[in-house]
C-alpha cells in the first residue's frame, strides 16, 4: 500500500529533512540546495531562450500587427506577469516540482490537474522540437559561414540531413540533462551571458544603422499602443505569438525542490527573468522596427521570405560579415541552451505524476549518480525526436506551425494556474490587500486574458488559412493543437483505469505536505 512521507517545506528548513518515527523522511530523490538565485534566474532566461525567440518571431509579430509589433510584446508580458505572480504565491506553500499539476490537483481535483500536467509536458516537447529546429538550420547556416561554402549551408535544406541533426541534437541535450542540475547550471552560465551580449551589440549597431536602409523608420510612439492594433483578431494572433516568446520563465520554479531556499527563490527568480525579457524584447523590436522596418520587402521584417528567420536576414547588413557571425553563434547557443534547460520542467513534472500514481510507476525512478529523473528525462527526448520528424513529414511549415500550437497550450496550462491560485487561496483573500491582489485579483486577471485569447485562437486556427495549411480541409495548427489535449484525455482515461486511488482524490490530496515520494 502507498504511503505519502512528507518532509518540512525547503523554503522554512533550506531542505534539511527532519526525522520521524520509523525512520527519515525523504524528498523524491532530486538533489537538494544545487541552485541558488542566480543560477535559477539564469534557468528561466535561458529556457525562454530570447535570442531564439527574437528570430523565431520577431518577423511573424509585425507581419500579424505592423507596426504595433512593440506594443504586442508588451501586451504579452501583462499576463505573463499576473500569472508569475500566481506562480509565487503557490510555490511558497507548495513547492513542489509538480508545479501546475500539483497544484491545479490541490484546487480543482485529480482531472482538472492531470490534464494541467499534460498541458505542460505537451507544450514542453512542442517547444523542444522547434528549438531544435531552430538550432540545426542556425548550425549549418553558421557551417556554411565559416567554410564560405553556399552547398553547405543549403544542407538544411535537405529534409533528411535536417532531421537527423535535429535528432543528434536532441541526444547531446538529453544527455546534458540526465546529468543533473550543476552540469545544466555551468553549461547555462556561457551560454546566457553570450546570447544577451551578442543581443546588446546587435542593439547598438541598429542604431547606428537606422536611417541607412531604404525600409528605416523613425520613431514613433505609437509603436507602443496596442489599440491601434487594426483588428482584434490580429490583436490575439500577435498576443498568441507574444506569450509563446516568454514562455519558459516557469522552468525555475520546476526546479524548486533543487534550489537554495525553494519556497522564495524560485519566485524571485521568475520575477526577475520576466523583467530582463521585457526589457529585452522591447529594445531590440524598436530598434529592429527603426533600422529595417516591418514592411514586407527589402529587409523589412514582415518579408514572407525572411520573416520566419530574421537574424540570419539581418545579420550582414546590421553587424557587418565579420561581427554577422557572432550573430548566428548567439542564435545558435540560444537555442541549445534553452533545449537543454527546457527538459527540466518536463521531466520533473512527469516525475511529480509519477510520484503521486498519476503515470506509470517507472517514471518516478531517479537516478541515484546524478539525482534526476532519468527515464522522465530519456523518454522526453524520444518523444521530442518522434514529434518533430511526424511533423517534418506533415507540415510545410513545421516552425510556424509549432510556434502556433505551444501558443494555444500555453493559455492552456497558464490560465488553469492562475484559477487554481485564487481558487487555493479563497479562505485567504480577504486577510490583507496584499493577499487580495496576489493571490486574487492578479491570478483572476491573468488567466482570464490567457482564456480569453485560447478561445479567440482555438476559433481562429480552424481556418487553414491561419497558418497556411490544412488536414482534411481543417487549419494544421486546430488538429495539432486539438489532437494533442484530445491523445492526454484518452491517456488519462486509460491511467483512471490503472490507477483509480488517484483519481478518487486518495492520493494528493490539499492537505498533502509539499516534497513527498511513493514508497
Amino acid at each position: 500500500m502507498t504511503q505519502l512521507e512528507a518532509r518540512p517545506q525547503a523554503g522554512d528548513t533550506g531542505g534539511a529533512a527532519a526525522p520521524r518515527e520509523g525512520g527519515g523522511v525523504r524528498g523524491k530523490g532530486l538533489g537538494g540546495n544545487s541552485v541558488g538565485l542566480t543560477g535559477s534566474t539564469v534557468i528561466g532566461i535561458s529556457t525562454v531562450a530570447p535570442v531564439y525567440c527574437l528570430t523565431s518571431t520577431l518577423g511573424a509579430t509585425a507581419a500579424v500587427v505592423g507596426l504595433q509589433m512593440p506594443a504586442i510584446f508588451l501586451a504579452g508580458f501583462l499576463p505573463m506577469l499576473l500569472v508569475a505572480f500566481a506562480y509565487r504565491e503557490l510555490n511558497r506553500v507548495m513547492p513542489d516540482c509538480g508545479t501546475s499539476f500539483t497544484w491545479t490537483v490541490k484546487a480543482f481535483g485529480p482531472k482538472v490537474g492531470w490534464m494541467c500536467g499534460w498541458g505542460l509536458v505537451v507544450a514542453t516537447i512542442i517547444v523542444l522540437s522547434n528549438l531544435a529546429g531552430v538550432a540545426t538550420s542556425f548550425f549549418w547556416l553558421l557551417a556554411g559561414e565559416i567554410t564560405g561554402s553556399e552547398s553547405v549551408a543549403a544542407l538544411d535544406g535537405n529534409k533528411a540531413v535536417h532531421i537527423l541533426t535535429v535528432l543528434t541534437l536532441i541526444a547531446i541535450a538529453t544527455a546534458i540533462s540526465y546529468r543533473g542540475m550543476t552540469a545544466t547550471k555551468s553549461v547555462q552560465y556561457a551560454l546566457v551571458g553570450l546570447q544577451l551580449l551578442v543581443l546588446a551589440i546587435f542593439v547598438a549597431m541598429a542604431v547606428g544603422k537606422a536611417g541607412e536602409f531604404e525600409t528605416s523608420l523613425s520613431f514613433s510612439a505609437e509603436w507602443l499602443n496596442p489599440f491601434a492594433v487594426e483588428s482584434f483578431a490580429a490583436f490575439t494572433a500577435g498576443l498568441s505569438l507574444s506569450i509563446f516568446m516568454y514562455w519558459g520563465w516557469d522552468a525555475c520554479l520546476s526546479a524548486n525542490e533543487e534550489t537554495t531556499g525553494s519556497g522564495k527563490t524560485p519566485g524571485r527568480a521568475a520575477l526577475i527573468a520576466m523583467v530582463v525579457l521585457v526589457g529585452s524584447y522591447l529594445v531590440t523590436g524598436v530598434v529592429a522596427q527603426m533600422a529595417v522596418g516591418s514592411g514586407e520587402t527589402g529587409l523589412g521584417l514582415a518579408n514572407p521570405e525572411t520573416s520566419d528567420n530574421v537574424f540570419a536576414v539581418l545579420a550582414g547588413p546590421v553587424m557587418g560579415t565579420g561581427l554577422g557571425v557572432l550573430l548566428f553563434v548567439a542564435v545558435l547557443a540560444s537555442a541549445a541552451a534553452s533545449l537543454q534547460t527546457t527538459f527540466i520542467p518536463v521531466a520533473r513534472t512527469v516525475l511529480a505524476m509519477s510520484t503521486y500514481e498519476a503515470l506509470p510507476a517507472s517514471f518516478r525512478k531517479v537516478n541515484p549518480r546524478f539525482k534526476t529523473p532519468g527515464l522522465a528525462t530519456v523518454v522526453a527526448g524520444v518523444g521530442t525526436g518522434a514529434f518533430y520528424t511526424v511533423m517534418s513529414l506533415l507540415s510545410e511549415n513545421v516552425l510556424t506551425d509549432t510556434i502556433y500550437a505551444l501558443g494555444l497550450m500555453i493559455c492552456f496550462y497558464y490560465s488553469l494556474t492562475a484559477f487554481a491560485c485564487a481558487w487555493y487561496f479563497r479562505r485567504e483573500i480577504r486577510r490583507s490587500g496584499r493577499d487580495l491582489l496576489y493571490k486574487g485579483v492578479f491570478p483572476v486577471l491573468g488567466g482570464l486574458m490567457l482564456a480569453a485569447v485560447f478561445a479567440k485562437t482555438l476559433y481562429d486556427m480552424w481556418d487553414p488559412s491561419y497558418s497556411g495549411s490544412s488536414v482534411g480541409g481543417v487549419g494544421t495548427v486546430f488538429v495539432i493543437g486539438v489532437g494533442l489535449l484530445l491523445l492526454g484525455l484518452v491517456i488519462m482515461l486509460v491511467m483512471n483505469r490503472r490507477s483509480p486511488a488517484f483519481f478518487r482524490g486518495e492520493v494528493l490530496k490539499r492537505d498533502t505536505p509539499s516534497l513527498v515520494i511513493a514508497d
